[in-house]
């Protein structure tokens, strides 16, 4: 199977270059599912039942949130008519919505969805371990699915990468989200799960973390807010991965970063852009 997850969109920009780029990329190389991080496209704080379909429309499967879900107030009503879309799986029970799916792809088989979110330095939610534990022994890759894919939203890359060797083996891809950096470790570990610490953010790069850098820097040098974090403008950089399974074991057999547009040097899955050699 082919998969491909696109990491937090922000704001216009963000949804600006997914929805020009993604149908671009689905069109060259057919992904099976793909998954889109959308918790800071409205604004940078949450999402809307608007901008959900938006991605929907763009080519997104699944759209999965974080620490953002709640910000944009719909968010509470709509997502319980959503099941494409996805909140952090330990929140308390009761919270609306969903953190894990089985979904049917592009060719028939069917994906374990997942989204967590991390502990350190994050909101204090349930334990991510026990929560997706559960997920994974009660749809078991191959058994019950023939893919899962975990986005693990969280700030720490040692929480990350622990999960990544915690699920190894059971998991056809886990990656990061939340730090909005683009990190350079994607990689398939010893038992063949595909593991990225951050898949970035598609916004644009000429920025802090997607906002404009006025007020941050003023918060950093002074300690006192003095407006709204707001995104900044430019030119948008859609960043995630791209994962190649095995269809006999659902596990990773490649994986490559995809970065287009924006300031960033461009990355695309050459293992399914290559051309075919020419017979002697």
């Amino acid at each position: 199977m082919r998969l491909i997850f696109i990491g937090d969109v922000v704001g216009r920009i963000g949804r600006k270059v997914v929805c020009r780029e993604l149908p671009r990329l689905c069109e060259r190389v057919s992904p099976d599912l793909v998954v889109v991080n959308g918790e800071n496209a409205a604004g940078g704080f949450g999402i809307t039942e608007e901008i959900f379909h938006e991605l929907r429309d763009a080519g997104a499967d699944v759209v999965t949130l974080g620490n953002h879900a709640w910000d944009q107030k719909e968010a509470l009503v709509f997502i319980e008519r959503e099941p494409r879309l996805l909140r952090p799986l330990n929140y308390p029970a009761g919270t609306p919505g969903r953190g894990a799916g089985l979904f049917d792809t592009a060719s028939g088989k069917t994906a374990l969805v997942i989204n967590a979110m991390g502990r350190l330095f994050m909101d204090p939610l349930g334990d991510p371990f026990e929560a997706i534990e559960r997920e994974v022994e009660a749809c078991p890759l191959r058994e019950a699915c023939d893919a899962t894919l975990v986005d693990f939203h969280a700030e720490a890359t040692s929480e990350k990468m622990a999960l990544g060797h915690f699920l190894d083996g059971r998991a056809s891809l886990v990656v990061g989200t939340h730090t909005h950096v683009p990190t350079a470790d994607y990689h398939v570990l010893a038992n063949g799960t595909a593991y990225m610490t951050d898949a970035g953010m598609s916004g644009t790069y000429d920025s802090v973390i997607g906002m404009d850098p006025a007020e941050p820097i003023t918060r950093f040098t002074r300690k006192i807010p003095t407006g709204r974090l707001a995104p900044a403008k430019g030119e948008g950089t859609m960043s995630g991965v791209a994962v190649e399974t095995d269809d006999a074991t659902g596990l990773a057999l490649r994986i490559g970063a995809i970065r287009v547009g924006g300031a960033l040097e461009p990355a695309l899955p050459s293992f399914w852009l290559e051309e075919p050699a020419e017979a002697p």
